[in-house]
């Protein structure tokens, strides 16, 4: 059951379902599951304003002054909060997710898109860090991180010797390899481990 629902009436006489679930490991940390795409087949991380391209519901939620990194991948919306609460920011949240699916603008803009790296590109960006940083640090605890697959800008991760089956694996994803790969791959869309991909939380979106 999802933390905080909402609805709102779409642009065509249809309802626009928004769904927000806070995370247990990360609790400054929401995923907005909604009923219409936002970027649709596509996803794009964002961590200041300055990254939006003129992508209007990149700029309204950086307008709120709370949120501090922003992953749209198609009907999702996964925000990071630096302040305040989720209680007070959900509903100004789903405003702007209304506002903008009810105008005539594309959420994220084409310049985004059009920014991308190319899949090989974002591959070898990925894998060197995992080489060269990644790696030797999980390695001291026995364990390794593989790169498994990169389909557009979305990127796969396995877990394994020291890390495979560990109740701390999706801490470690979250706060330390995940932040490390965006940090110097800046064009990453979703990183995702292959336990999520494999059970089909987000199969490329399939």
């Amino acid at each position: 059951m999802s933390d905080f629902s909402l609805s709102f009436d779409g642009k065509d006489g249809g309802t626009i379902r928004v769904d927000a679930d806070i995370s247990m490991v990360s609790p400054e940390q929401c995923t907005f599951k909604v009923s219409e795409p936002l970027y649709p087949e596509h996803s794009a991380h964002f961590s200041g304003k300055d990254q939006s391209q003129g992508s209007p519901l990149v700029d309204k939620l950086f307008d709120l002054d709370n949120i501090n990194d922003i992953l749209v991948a198609n009907d999702k919306l996964t925000l990071n909060l630096k302040s305040g609460t989720w209680e007070d920011t959900v509903p100004k949240i789903g405003a702007i997710i209304h506002g903008v699916l009810t105008s005539d603008e594309a959420p994220v803009s084409d310049a985004v898109t059009s920014a991308m790296l190319p899949s090989d590109e974002v591959r070898n960006l990925v894998q060197k860090v995992l080489d060269d940083m990644i790696n030797p640090a999980v390695a001291s605890h026995g364990g390794f991180v593989n790169l498994l697959a990169v389909t557009d800008n979305n990127v796969v991760l396995e877990f394994g010797g020291g890390c495979q089956g560990c109740g701390m694996a999706n801490v470690t994803l979250k706060y330390g390899v995940e932040r490390t790969i965006r940090e110097h791959v800046p064009g990453v869309g979703e990183i995702l481990d292959s336990t999520d991909h494999a059970t089909g939380v987000n199969p490329y979106y399939k």
